[in-house]
């Protein structure tokens, strides 16, 4: 710690990623990415992207990929907002939608980057429990508050949520702003952008990381009302007019352009989701409905962090969070079908 560090950075609990191991060979199941590759029309467009252009700053509004997004889900331009990634979006969210007089209301088992934001923009969190099955109840949220977030699916739990449970939640509190967090919600779920059109306090983030297997771009957008993506705007050209640079754009238009293989590879994690789950239930694993590209499970013989130690000793890497009700989970990715092999060949050595 630092005598130049200011108060607020001296109390900071930063958000800890998943490890990327720098080691070869590793079977790499604990950050969620896409185990299939982006679209070859992501790769002709950015490679037709790197040109002499690139001496020249990008679109700063990202015009032609928010109409693109907007045609997508049948929406208008200026109900949409980009950022560099969906964390992006969601500090900007935090900054400039959530009320300061009353806590922002988010599940006790979630993404943990919430509490962090809470912190960085002195935010008073409340976090509300999940079931004993681990599952959001909407009454639960019927309580004062500053705003609302979760993800549906949840994180790192894989339960989803129902839309019309949802749009209870949105419709109980119409005074402030309920954003929903769909990183994983195309293996599965269903988006509650439809319901934006209804609902000026709702707000729905997603990300390209995942389901469009753009982790690598770091791609984020928001739909809603257009007076709140314009508070959104605001606050981006506040702290960086140009988010997303050239190869970003192109390589994410191309993304929605590509149905057919956004549907092909989706199916192929779902298949490979209920595959592992399968496996792992067959081995005596506790396995967590799942809408999302990973499985939530624990064993009732073995703790989580002797499970994970095991595996890594393996060369399989999941992630393992050691907090209350959850530390004899293991969150594990939805990989390659070799990939998904080898993970369960190493637990049948461990259980």
């Amino acid at each position: 710690m630092s005598k130049f560090w200011s108060p607020l950075v001296k109390n900071l609990t930063p958000y800890v990623p998943g490890e990327q191991p720098k080691m070869a060979n590793l079977v790499k199941l604990n950050t969620n990415e896409n185990p299939f590759g982006p679209s070859p029309k992501v790769v002709e467009a950015i490679t037709a992207e790197l040109n002499d252009n690139l001496r020249l700053y990008p679109d700063p509004e990202g015009d032609a990929l928010k109409s693109t997004i907007a045609r997508y889900y049948g929406v208008q331009s200026d109900q949409v907002f980009l950022g560099n990634g969906s964390d992006e979006v969601l500090a900007h969210i935090f900054y400039g939608l959530f009320q300061h007089g009353q806590p922002v209301l988010y599940p006790d088992i979630t993404y943990s980057f919430y509490p962090v934001y809470c912190g960085l923009y002195n935010i008073d969190g409340k976090t509300v429990p999940l079931t004993d099955s681990f599952e959001i109840n909407p009454d639960d949220y019927k309580q004062p508050n500053g705003g609302i977030i979760f993800p549906n699916p949840n994180a790192p739990t894989g339960r989803y949520l129902a839309l019309d449970k949802v749009e209870a939640i949105v419709a109980a509190n119409p005074e402030h702003v309920v954003v929903v967090d769909e990183a994983y919600v195309d293996f599965g779920g269903e988006s509650a952008i439809k319901l934006v059109g209804q609902y000026p306090n709702l707000l729905v983030t997603q990300t390209l990381s995942k389901a469009r297997s753009l982790a690598g771009l770091r791609v984020g957008f928001a739909v809603g009302s257009a007076e709140l993506i314009e508070a959104l705007n605001r606050v981006k050209n506040s702290f960086n007019s140009y988010p997303l640079d050239r190869l970003a754009l192109a390589g994410a238009i191309a993304a929605f352009d590509d149905e057919n293989w956004f549907r092909a590879t989706t199916e192929g994690v779902i298949g490979e989701r209920d595959w592992v789950t399968s496996k792992l239930e067959a081995l005596g694993f506790e396995v967590l409905p799942s809408k999302a590209n990973f499985v939530f499970a624990r064993h009732p013989d073995h703790a989580g962090e002797t499970l994970a130690k095991g595996l890594r000793e393996q060369g399989v890497i999941v992630r393992h969070f050691n907090k209350p009700r959850i530390s004899d989970f293991l969150r594990i990715t939805t990989g390659t079908a070799d990939q998904n092999k080898r993970l369960i060949e190493c637990l049948v050595t461990l259980v």
